[in-house]
Parts: C-alpha cells; structure tokens; sequence
C-alpha cells in the first residue's frame, strides 16, 4: 500500500466528544513519489479534508525516510518516453497535493520522522506545525539535479525563514539537520525519534479538540494576506469572523468565560 490512513479517536481537554484524528503514512517506493504514491496520498489528504469527522491530520514517513520526493526512476522512465510530458505530474498531483495540505480547514501536522527532499520538504513546509526527529534531515536540494523548485516551495520557504536564507538553501543546496531547522524556523519542536509518533498524536488530539472552523479560517486569512495589502486583509478577516462568530463553538466558549469554566468545542 503506498499511503496509509489510519483514524484515531481521541479524548481530551476542551473536547465534549471523542475526536477524530487522521494520520496519513508516505509508505509506498520506499517514501518516493512514483505516480501510485502521488494518486493515493492525493486522495487520502482529500478525503480527510472533506470529512468534517476528522478534526486533525498528521502526515508521516515509514521508518527513516518522511518523504525523498520524486521517485528519480519513474521520472527518467518518463523523460525517455515523453520529456514534454513528464512535466505533467506538477499540475496533475503536486500543486493539488499542497493545495489540499495548505487549504484544509483543519490543523495538519507534519511528523517528520526522517529525511524530507524536494517534493517531500515542500509537503512538510506547507503543513501547519512541523514536529521533527533529532535524526532527520531536511533537502531543498532542486538544484542539485538541475530544476527549479516546485510543490509550493517557492511560497513556503521563503516565508517560513525570510527570503535570503531560501535563497541561500536553494542555490547551495546541502542537508539541514533537525537542529538546524528548529533554529531557521523549519521545525517548530525536535523530538526523539522514538517519541515522535506520540508527541506528534499528543499535539493533533490538543488541536483536534479545538475550535475547528475557527482553526480554518485563520488557516484562510493567514494564507489570504501573504498575497493582498491591509485593506483587503481587513475585509477578508471581517468575512471569516463572521463566519467562525456564527458557530455553536463560540457561543459555548463566550458563555463558558463569563461562567468561568472551561472551554468545550465540537468543531461546528
């Protein structure tokens, strides 16, 4: 099986339910990207973003490896057969790919269990949190192999460490270790390997049991203002607040602080 989907139901603080969380496994060639991998994680990303039961969503790698990126065989396969064509794949799977981690309306954590290259650095850069093993290595290493950067690297990067050291990464491409990356601003949290598949449920059971339409639209104003000025900023802010104001989860939490009790949220 390429991708694995598995769902986690969850107590926790703040929760009036059980949550759901989904953890969503790159297993498939060895965590490269061959088309199976890309079709199936595509999907699995989708319908978890689609399923208002699911309140959260970790994106993983099977042993050492998160994601190596583009499976380098297939793609020579396809250079061979149709070198126009083999560009195909970046509108067909990578830009929805991001599109589905950057849009969900719900957290997504990326666990990083151990290398992340190309396409698979860009797939961690544009989820929410990054919870990294001491072990792993990030590679934004396009350049390496002769191409520009794709999956969204080009919009992530730069806003996550500041538009001189992507260029720096990117121009002299070299492996950024989980230290190295927690103090650019990759890593949010670097963990022991061994403690990461936990820390990494700890965390998404914390958010899964937050305020989930109000966790998408921040997700949407924070992803809105990176490309519009104040103004339009201001407007669109005012629209998803009305939008999050009008849900039972905020009456619930209004009336819980003046009560002076804790906050319980649904998710709606």
């Amino acid at each position: 099986m390429a991708v694995k989907v598995e769902r986690t139901d969850t107590d926790g603080q703040g929760a009036i339910a059980p949550v759901t969380v989904a953890t969503v496994t790159i297993a498939g060639a060895g965590s490269a990207l061959d088309t199976e991998t890309k079709n199936d994680l595509l999907a699995a990303l989708e319908a978890a973003g689609a399923d208002p039961g699911v309140r959260a969503v970790v994106l993983t790698g099977e042993g050492s490896r998160f994601c190596v990126g583009q499976d380098l065989r297939a793609h020579d396969a396809a250079l061979r057969a149709d070198p126009a064509g083999a560009w195909a794949t970046v509108r067909e799977h990578y830009n929805p790919i991001v599109t589905a981690l950057a849009t969900m309306p719900k957290p997504v954590i990326a666990a990083v269990n151990g290398v992340a290259a190309g396409a698979g650095a860009a797939f961690a850069f544009a989820c929410d949190l990054r919870l990294v093993a001491d072990a792993a290595t990030f590679h934004v290493s396009f350049g390496a192999i002769g191409l520009s950067v794709d999956s969204g690297m080009s919009w992530t990067l730069p806003r996550l460490v500041g538009y001189g050291r992507a260029v720096d990464l990117l121009l002299r491409p070299r492996p950024i270790t989980a230290a190295a990356a927690l103090a650019l601003g990759l890593a949010h949290e670097v963990v022991a390997a061994a403690e990461l598949p936990a820390r990494a449920a700890s965390v998404a059971a914390e958010l899964a049991t937050g305020p989930t339409v109000a966790f998408g639209a921040m997700r949407q104003a924070l992803t809105y203002s990176a490309g519009h000025g104040l103004a339009e900023s201001l407007d669109n802010e005012a629209r998803l607040q009305a939008i999050a104001g009008a849900t039972a989860d905020h009456a619930r939490a209004v009336q819980a602080f003046l009560d002076r009790e804790p906050p319980t949220f649904e998710g709606q």
